[in-house]
């Protein structure tokens, strides 16, 4: 199969993978309109093209707290990557530290901290949810803090799980769970053998290092849903603040207000994200939502976006909308499903090629010259 996008890495890492596992990570929540307004929309804004510009070389990087980036580009934190790669985090963190750009661990990863510290150093962000167990929370930030971790992702939309049909049926949850994940391996050998076998263990290693006992796959949803806290609240934030030392970035801002609350908590950055439109369904997507919060608060921190990018196109878009940098999701596991570290790899390189062809075109030497103004069509979602 010839790959030359993120859409061919997703059919490739369809094939590959047992339904249960491509399906969580495809799917979306309820009946996933946010989940495709998030590409839709983002699609719907027009490039502008300028001719003439004496562009010359262009420059793809840029600069994030007292980090240079080769490309505005992040892995944004996916749970459970360990189960689309063997050992999927170790080999994305390599792929994403060999181009010059952040990989963000999980806190429901496959991999542990300490194995993805002793793979790449301590050249990686950690994300952590707001859970009941504050003891938890506190092992591993101080877990984070001895790998040399210095960024923090504070995910804040997850107060509770969202409910994802597909979930239901593809075999993640429902009846007979458990059965159904066996008999998708079983038809699946590729993935069997290589991360089935080959990739063990298959615990949660951050939760398991904690609790000094394994916490499976069968255990995950339980658990996670057990300990998200619907009681939270800016006030609790605090103690995070107090503790962590490092910069502190909060993911699942959408709304401008909350971008505001996110300063006055001493939050370093924020990502605009509606989880991918894997939460709460009917919310507007990135895309919409990005360039008001741009405007309440783009000289106060750093702003990233995740949702609905699959091409280097897509970067610029969001780039053009407001955001300092755009993280991945998907996208990377897609790749990293399909061919491992070199998917991951290749796929940076196919979002480089396709941003240095729209700033070319659009007259972009630099990040910092992509504007609103890049755009032809500023009032899109007005209408």
């Amino acid at each position: 199969m010839i790959i030359s996008s993120t859409f061919d890495y997703r059919k490739a890492a369809k094939r590959r993978l047992p339904p249960f596992l491509f399906h969580y990570i495809d799917g979306g929540a309820y009946a996933e309109e946010t989940m495709r307004h998030n590409c839709t929309d983002l699609q719907a804004l027009a490039l502008r093209q300028r001719i003439l510009r004496q562009v010359g070389t262009v420059d793809l990087s840029v600069k994030l707290f007292d980090q240079t980036l080769n490309l505005p580009v992040i892995l944004a934190p996916v749970g459970l990557t360990g189960m689309y790669a063997r050992r999927g985090e170790v080999q994305a963190a390599r792929a994403a530290v060999a181009k010059g750009i952040p990989f963000t661990l999980s806190s429901v990863s496959v991999c542990p901290i300490a194995e993805v510290q002793e793979a790449v150093g301590d050249a990686f962000w950690f994300q952590l949810y707001v859970l009941k167990d504050r003891g938890f929370m506190r092992d591993a930030l101080e877990r984070a803090w001895a790998s040399g971790v210095r960024t923090l992702v504070f995910t804040v939309d997850m107060p509770v799980p969202g409910a994802r049909y597909r979930d239901a049926h593809s075999g993640m949850s429902g009846p007979y769970a458990g059965l159904r994940r066996f008999l998708q391996a079983f038809t699946h050998p590729h993935w069997a053998w290589d991360v089935g076998i080959m990739g063990r263990p298959h615990d949660l290693g951050n939760i398991s290092t904690y609790l000094k006992k394994k916490i499976a796959l069968d255990d995950y949803v339980g658990w996670i849903g057990a300990n998200f806290d619907s009681s939270i609240s800016w006030h609790d934030l605090q103690w995070i603040r107090d503790f962590w030392k490092g910069k502190m970035i909060l993911k699942g801002i959408l709304d401008p207000e909350d971008a505001r609350e996110a300063v006055q908590s001493g939050a370093d950055g924020i990502v605009v994200s509606n989880h991918g439109g894997r939460q709460l369904d009917g919310v507007l997507s990135t895309a919409r939502a990005l360039p008001a919060i741009a405007d309440a608060v783009k000289s106060d921190l750093v702003i990233l976006v995740d949702s609905g990018v699959r091409s280097g196109l897509d970067v610029v878009r969001m780039i053009a909308q407001g955001a300092d940098a755009v993280m991945i999701g998907r996208a990377f596991v897609y790749a990293l499903a399909a061919a491992g570290e070199k998917g991951v790899t290749h796929l940076l390189d196919l979002f480089a090629n396709e941003m240095r062809v729209a700033m070319t075109l659009t007259g972009a030497q630099t990040i910092k010259e992509i504007t609103h103004k890049s755009l032809a069509n500023t009032d899109v979602f007005k209408q």
